[in-house]
């Protein structure tokens, strides 16, 4: 005999119930300092790109890639930051597709940031 999973609401650690579709604010708090670092990270390797390129190696494609790659983490960031400042009134309906765009554009960012290594590093080795 299996378990049947149950249709109830399960409760969270602060003792909310919380049903399939729930969300977890948690989330948002954690994108959100992540990607503003990561823009952080971003804007250092183009700086380090440039200062490679005024010293006479190539330009590469990189640096482009890493500008893209900061906006995209800058919007992760906006879009978890918007979903936990929503007033409470407004927050059931906008919460989760801010929270959908927040969780998108950081895996988006995370995967064009290891793109972009894998450029530096082909591009420094050539």
């Amino acid at each position: 005999m299996t378990a049947v999973p149950s249709a109830m609401p399960k409760s969270d650690d602060t003792g909310r119930l919380r049903g399939r579709g729930a969300l977890d604010e948690r989330i948002c708090r954690l994108i959100c300092p992540i990607a503003a670092a990561m823009v952080g990270v971003c804007l250092t390797g183009i700086g380090l790109l440039r200062v490679g390129v005024a010293w006479g190696r190539r330009a590469s494609f990189a640096d482009d890639l890493l500008a893209i790659d900061s906006l995209l983490f800058l919007i992760a960031m906006l879009a978890s930051y918007l979903a936990v400042r929503t007033p409470d009134v407004r927050r059931r309906t906008y919460l989760h597709r801010l929270e959908q765009v927040a969780d998108a554009t950081f895996i988006l960012a995370m995967l064009l940031l290891t793109a972009a290594c894998f450029v530096i590093t082909y591009a420094v080795s050539a």
